[in-house]
């Protein structure tokens, strides 16, 4: 039986919410505007400002797309909301991040620039040379494109030069600085 399935999802003020009859949700709020396509075998209802998810039969398929169909949902809302940010460092002599308009330079030691147009409904954000903050309304989007620029350099085992996810630790220290 799937626990997060069965919670309501809040709906906060602000944010408008759109589910046709094949379950295509569309969630927009402050932040911008998400939307995706969901399983039509989940049933969907908006009541008294707050969503439910209900799965039709007990069978292992359904109670893996109740969770999934509701945290999905969840997750559009706080990213118009609240938004997501993937904080990466670059650590390395000589590799650097800059801004230059809608394209994120990035110098990690080849023999050219790495030049990258930032998507759409992304915004990047380098406040300092070796930091690059990516934020976004949609969460996989995020993930998605901090994941491209890592893998241009991603850090090697033994001096852990390259580019890596921040930790909590580590965003604490650099807010101090």
């Amino acid at each position: 039986m799937s626990r997060i399935g069965l919670k309501p999802i809040d709906i906060p003020n602000g944010v408008e919410i759109k589910i046709d009859d094949k379950n295509y949700v569309e969630v927009k709020g402050p932040k911008g505007k998400v939307s995706q396509q969901l399983s039509p075998e989940m049933e969907i209802k908006i009541e008294d400002n707050k969503i439910f998810v209900n799965r039709p039969t007990e069978n292992k398929r359904h109670k893996s797309l109740h969770g999934l169909t509701r945290t999905l949902i969840a997750n559009m809302i706080e990213g118009v909301t609240k938004g997501y940010s993937k904080t990466l460092l670059i650590q390395g002599t000589g590799y650097r991040a800059q801004k230059q308009g809608k394209k994120l330079i990035l110098n990690l030691g080849y023999s050219h620039p790495i030049e990258l147009e930032d998507p759409e409904g992304i915004e990047v954000e380098v406040p300092q040379a070796n930091q690059i903050i990516v934020r976004g309304a949609d969460k996989q989007q995020v993930g998605n494109y901090a994941a491209v620029i890592r893998d241009y350099r991603k850090p090697e085992p033994y001096k852990g030069k390259g580019i890596r996810y921040a930790k909590v630790r580590e965003l604490d220290m650099l807010m101090k600085l």
